[in-house]
């Protein structure tokens, strides 16, 4: 069987290396859960998506998102960077600037704004709610928050596809210059079936208006580059809160200078109420893999 194409991409990048890295199979057919959490395993890379063909005449494709450690129901990045991928290998053609992806997280629009380098696109994220709003003296919470100087909201856990504890912090210096207690972190995730922690910050620059750190404890202990997941649980949070930090809903967020990247990510909260999570995608490998099926 000939390779299938393979490409790596930089998700919410405007270059090269500023993003959240993903791998993109862009033809699943014949592929098992098994083989698919091997090749996740072997990119070694946030996560690795599959593309199937579109499973309904509403959806323009199908999609299986991988961790390297389990399959994924609904992740931001990924999403977004496989949209561009389909769009770049012509797989699948706008309707009205939407693209529809169909995985288990049910079919999600993506809007699709622009052509070539400066194409952004966005995906609309499931419907987050508000599972706890606590205080920094919660029992899980408390040994997370211990020494970082927090902001006027409450901190509050909120699923939107993937569970995160939110905390504001007093401000963008602060938040840089905060070291994670992973221990803590760790702990607390494992104890409230959550991603870990995700704290943010205001800011005064002219590009964006919010900093966001995002401290991953319950598939290993990493600071996450770019989560469209993770902001999109946060815009969500915000708006309940009448604290988005623009009149109409549309704000940037910068993430992952902390771990060497420069991420911008670009949410809009619309008036419905959906959160979209989107930017700029890089091609940086484009070819294929040669992986032999299970039993081939």
């Amino acid at each position: 069987m000939p390779p299938r194409r393979y490409q790596q991409l930089d998700v919410f990048a405007d270059r090269p290396g500023a993003g959240n890295p993903l791998a993109v199979v862009l033809d699943g057919d014949g592929l098992d859960d098994g083989t698919m959490q091997a090749i996740a395993r072997w990119t070694r890379l946030p996560e690795t998506t599959f593309v199937f063909p579109s499973p309904s005449p509403d959806a323009s494709y199908g999609i299986r998102i991988f961790s390297p450690r389990r399959e994924v129901p609904f992740a931001g990045h990924p999403s977004v960077g496989t949209a561009h991928a389909v769009l770049e290998a012509g797989l699948a053609t706008p309707r009205d600037g939407l693209l529809v992806q169909s995985g288990i997280a049910g079919d999600l629009p993506l809007r699709v704004h622009g052509e070539g380098a400066t194409r952004t696109i966005a995906v609309r994220t499931p419907r987050a709610r508000i599972v706890e709003i606590a205080d920094a003296q919660h029992p899980q919470l408390r040994d997370a928050l211990a020494g970082l100087p927090l902001g006027r909201l409450p901190q509050a856990l909120v699923d939107g596809g993937r569970r995160w504890w939110l905390a504001e912090l007093a401000g963008e210096a602060e938040l840089r210059a905060a070291t994670p207690d992973w221990d803590a972190i760790e702990r607390l995730a494992l104890e409230t079936d959550s991603m870990g922690l995700c704290v943010f910050a205001r800011s005064d620059d002219p590009v964006y208006y919010l900093a966001v750190r995002a401290w991953v404890g319950s598939t290993g202990r990493f600071e996450d580059a770019a989560s469209g997941a993770a902001n999109a649980t946060l815009a969500a949070w915000l708006a309940s809160q009448d604290a988005l930090p623009s009149a109409d809903g549309h704000y940037r967020i910068s993430q992952g200078r902390e771990v060497g990247h420069d991420a911008i990510i670009e949410l809009h909260v619309d008036d419905a109420g959906d959160v979209w999570s989107g930017g700029r995608v890089q091609t940086v490998v484009d070819g294929g893999i040669d992986w032999p099926l299970a039993g081939g």
